[in-house]
C-alpha cells in the first residue's frame, strides 16, 4: 500500500523499478514467514514483522521530516477502524500463508482490487458499472478452478482441508484488505500518509501481542533472524512502493503489479521445491483479468478525434 500521493515531478523509469523492488521485498517477506509459519504461532509471527516494520518507516518518515509530527491526527477513531481492518488482514493473509503455497496465496491477494471495486459500491454508494461485475464474476471464477481439485474429490482428508482453510484464510484477507483501503481512500482527505500507515503497523503489533498468554515459542536463531527480516522486508517494501508512486502516475505502474507473482512462483519451484499446480495455471489468467478490469474502470480514457 502507498504511504503517499504521486510527486507532480515524475522520473518514470525510476518508480517503475522501484515498483518492481517493491514486489521483490515483498515476496521476500512472505518467503520469511512461510519458512516460520510450522515453527511459530500467527500471533508472534504478526508482531515480529509489524515490530521491526517500524524501523524502516520510522527512519523513512523522520528523513522526510514527518516523523513524529506527521503522526498527529484529527481521526483517531477513523485510524483504529482502517487499523483494524489492516492487522485482521495480516492474520489472514499469514494464515493462508501457512496453508498454501506461496503462489497459490500470493494469487488470491490479487481479488483485493476487485473487493475494493465491490465494497466502493456498497459502502460509498458508488455506481456498480459492468466494469466492476465482470472483475468479480472473473476473479471469483479463477479462485472456483483453484479450489476446485479439493471439492471435486468427495471425501477430503486433513491435507485437503488444510488446503481450504488456507483458501478461506485468502479469501478474508482480500475482503478484509478491501475494507481497509475504503478507510484509506477516506483517512486520506484529512490525514498524513504517513500517519495511516505508522498506525496500522502499531494497531497490527499489540493485535499480535494480545496472542501472547495463548503461549509463543523461543526462536532459535535461524527462526529469529527470518522473523526479523519479514519486518524489514516488509517496511522497505511499503517504502519502495511509496517511491514508486511519487515518480510515476499509477495507471503507468499498474502492469508491472502482476510482475509480482513471478516471484512467488520462483519460490515455491526454487525455495520450497513445490510444483506448480495445473489448477494455479488454469486460475492465473482468470484472477489477474478480474483484478485488471477492476482496475482499468479507473484509467482516463482517451478522447476520440473530432
Amino acid at each position: 500500500m502507498t504511504l503517499a500521493t504521486p510527486h507532480p515531478a515524475e522520473r518514470p523509469a525510476l518508480g517503475i523499478a522501484l515498483r518492481i523492488l517493491s514486489g521483490l521485498l515483498f515476496a521476500a517477506m512472505v518467503v520469511c514467514i512461510k519458512a516460520v509459519s510450522l515453527d511459530v504461532p500467527l500471533g508472534q509471527v504478526v508482531f515480529f514483522r509489524s515490530f521491526f516494520a517500524l524501523i524502516p518507516l520510522v527512519i523513512f518518515l523522520w528523513l522526510r521530516k514527518e516523523f513524529p509530527g506527521g503522526l498527529k491526527t484529527k481521526r483517531p477513531f477513523g485510524h483504529l477502524a482502517r487499523s483494524g481492518f489492516g492487522a485482521l488482514a495480516m492474520f489472514a493473509s499469514f494464515a493462508s500463508i501457512a496453508r498454501l503455497p506461496v503462489a497459490e496465496a500470493s494469487l488470491i491477494g490479487h481479488l483485493t482490487p476487485v473487493f475494493t471495486a465491490l465494497a466502493a459500491a456498497i459502502l460509498l454508494s458508488e455506481r456498480l458499472t459492468l466494469w466492476r461485475i465482470g472483475g468479480v464474476a472473473l476473479g471469483l471464477a479463477g479462485v472456483l478452478v483453484l479450489v476446485w481439485p479439493e471439492l471435486g474429490q468427495g471425501e477430503t482428508d486433513e491435507t485437503d482441508m488444510r488446503r481450504l482453510a488456507g483458501y478461506g484464510y485468502g479469501l478474508a484477507m482480500a475482503v478484509l484488505t478491501a475494507f481497509a483501503l475504503i478507510m484509506v481512500r477516506s483517512l486520506n482527505r484529512t490525514e498524513s500518509p504517513g500517519a495511516i500507515a505508522f498506525y496500522f503497523v502499531v494497531v497490527s503489533m499489540l493485535g499480535g501481542i494480545a496472542t501472547l498468554p495463548w503461549g509463543w515459542e523461543v526462536p532459535d536463531g535461524t527462526t529469529l533472524a527470518l522473523l526479523v527480516l519479514s519486518g524489514l522486508f516488509g517496511g522497505m517494501a511499503h517504502i519502495a512502493m511509496t517511491l514508486a508512486f511519487r515518480n510515476a502516475e499509477a495507471s503507468r505502474l499498474a502492469p508491472f503489479e502482476y510482475i509480482a507473482l513471478i516471484w512467488p512462483v520462483l519460490a515455491d519451484l526454487l525455495i520450497f521445491r513445490l510444483a506448480i499446480a495445473p489448477a494455479f495455471v488454469l486460475a492465473l489468467p482468470l484472477v489477474l483479468a478480474g483484478a485488471a478490469l477492476a482496475a482499468m474502470e479507473g484509467l482516463p480514457r482517451r478522447k476520440k478525434a473530432a
